[in-house]
């Protein structure tokens, strides 16, 4: 797709702050694109059209696609708000407001004793550097509302929503009994439900709870809240009502999310507030996605607003000599020299004699989940300068090693030796057990799922997805040749108007008069992917995989320009967002 190329003339003296002339707009709503220009005065959009006048500043969007900024709902970046004011990297792939505080992990509330316990459940449960989150934070709060009176204090290059987290909450009121998964007594539900009520009224989207075995601190105590019984998430959905109300956000171990509904139903129904539910393909019931999208829509019928997020792409553990997951980690060969200085590391490992040792080193187990990231090979594939995240399953270690007489683990140290030892091995843990993408594309197309995943500024060391954004529109709408592409109106809407109306931002994710001037100009063209890197830039020389992007003409956060030509500018109009937001006019 080109887009077409649009010519207006301009029509009266009015002089606004900034005109994008000559768009191809693709307006959020799932209209059908056309030409118009943009006009912004004061943050807002005034004119969608003809542009009405002159301006202190113009934009030539000839041939570019002019979209409503991405609306990032499921994003980690608690912590890294309170250092990094541009928020990368997803300022770099269009997004424009985030939330965070998702999967029941945060850093409020919060007594000064609790710090280093909620340090170390971010650190297992989203692989953020401890010593990263130690150094970075400065605790200036202790209660949630304190929380949002020292994030209002900030300034970003996007807005920022908070949520309040379960396992935070409970630790603040039940202290170790918390972290035990002790049963809540009332006394505690009404201290709790005094807490959450308190933290919607000051501002908060809504809140959030982890019911996954997988998430663990890195002292291997599971999120409190984890086996919390209903009546603890009734309260807290109560609570949450007579705070002013939000959104219900719950991860949960996939293969339960059917029987989860059971409890997530009766809470929207009753508090009259969304639920949103984290929804992916297992391997060991690939098609149990559909059932749990069934008994959702079963669910809405009856008045539930239950609604499952799904990913852009499968959920990729991604593997290298630098990472924190590859299959050598359970190798007692390798362990020898993994806390070795990087170049006396990579000579080793460049060693015939080193790498046959290590090839013919039985390995350890890690247990049942870790060994099968570990050592699952027809899983495995070379990610290359050019990642693709639908790879043909001829091309996964195993069967490479099949046709080639290697054995699989030798093609993945080889895969992993490339670029000088940075070489990356993709894991697609979840959301790919056809060996393709077309129940992906079911997913994506339904319309009751909101697109998230991407846990921007968590799993530093192992997932790099706050690229789905550019990835939405450059594969699915344009590059996908295993399957059907699917159309750029719906590609965008499902990350502007339907990720914004589900936590109740109606002032965004639209161009339109009276919406927020939150806007991406991109060349189409050229819109596309990097490979993902690893960097060491977190506090504390922390590391983390970033992955940038390329053919954003602007980005525009409340009519200010903070990223041009797929570089960053000064400008850091971004704020927090206190509460949900009405609509244009309301």
């Amino acid at each position: 797709m080109r887009p077409r190329r649009c010519s207006r003339p301009q029509e009266s003296p009015r002089m606004h702050d900034l005109v994008i002339k000559n768009g191809t707009l693709i307006d959020g709503t799932g209209a059908e694109r056309r030409c118009a220009d943009v006009a912004i005065d004061d943050g807002k959009i005034t004119v969608v059209g003809n542009v009405t006048g002159a301006a202190k500043r113009e934009i030539d969007a000839t041939d570019k696609i002019v979209t409503p900024g991405f609306v990032d709902i499921h994003t980690h970046y608690d912590g890294q708000v309170t250092w990094d004011p541009t928020i990368s990297p997803s300022s770099g792939h269009g997004v424009t407001s985030i939330v965070m505080g998702n999967c029941g992990v945060g850093f409020a509330p919060a007594k000064p004793s609790e710090r280093e316990d909620l340090i170390a459940l971010m650190e297992g449960v989203e692989d953020i550097p401890g010593a990263a989150l130690t150094e970075g934070i400065e605790w200036a709060w202790e209660s949630f509302a304190e929380y949002m009176q020292a994030l209002g204090r900030m300034n970003w290059s996007m807005d920022v929503a908070a949520q309040i987290p379960h396992g935070p909450l409970r630790m603040y009121v039940m202290g170790q009994r918390g972290i035990a998964q002790e049963t809540a007594t009332p006394e505690d539900l009404a201290k709790m439900s005094a807490v959450v009520k308190e933290g919607m009224e000051a501002g908060a989207l809504g809140f959030s709870t982890s019911r996954t075995l997988i998430h663990k601190s890195s002292s291997g105590d599971l999120v409190p809240g984890t086996f919390a019984a209903e009546d603890e998430l009734m309260a807290i959905g109560r609570a949450m009502k007579a705070g002013g109300g939000g959104l219900f956000q719950m991860t949960s171990n996939h293969c339960d999310m059917a029987d989860e509904l059971d409890w997530m139903a009766p809470l929207s129904i009753e508090t009259q507030q969304p639920v949103l539910f984290n929804l992916l393909q297992i391997d060991d019931d690939p098609t149990l996605w559909k059932r749990v999208l069934e008994k959702s829509d079963a669910a809405h019928a009856k008045g539930a607003q239950v609604y499952p997020t799904i990913a852009g792409r499968p959920a990729g553990v991604l593997m290298g000599w630098h990472h924190s997951a590859h299959p050598f980690l359970s190798n007692p060969t390798f362990v020898q020299i993994m806390h070795d200085p990087w170049e006396q590391r990579i000579a080793t490992l460049r060693d015939p004699s080193f790498r046959q040792k290590v090839l013919d080193t039985p390995h350890l187990s890690f247990g049942e989940f870790a060994d099968f990231i570990l050592q699952s090979t027809h899983k495995m594939y070379r990610l290359g300068k050019e990642p693709d995240y639908e790879p043909d399953p001829s091309q996964n270690a195993q069967a490479i090693a099949e046709r080639t007489g290697k054995k699989p683990l030798e093609v993945v140290y080889d895969w992993m030796m490339e670029d000088e030892g940075t070489g990356i091995v993709y894991f697609p843990i979840f959301n790919y057990s056809n060996g393709h993408l077309d129940h992906m594309r079911e997913m994506l197309m339904h319309p009751k799922a909101r697109l998230g995943l991407g846990d921007g500024g968590a799993h530093c060391g192992v997932i790099c997805d706050a690229s789905i954004p550019s990835y939405m529109l450059s594969y699915w709408g344009r590059d996908r040749k295993r399957g059907e592409t699917i159309p750029l109106e719906w590609l965008v809407q499902r990350q502007t108007q339907h990720t914004a109306e589900v936590y109740g931002l109606l002032d965004r994710g639209v161009l339109a008069p009276g919406y927020r001037a939150d806007v991406n100009v991109i060349d189409f063209d050229r819109l596309g992917i990097h490979a993902p890197k690893m960097v060491w830039d977190l506090p504390a020389g922390g590391k983390r995989l970033v992955q940038s992007g390329q053919g954003y003409e602007a980005t525009v956060v409340n009519g200010e320009v903070v990223l041009e030509k797929d570089e960053l500018t000064a400008a850091r109009p971004g704020r927090l967002i206190r509460g949900r937001q009405s609509a244009p006019g309301s």
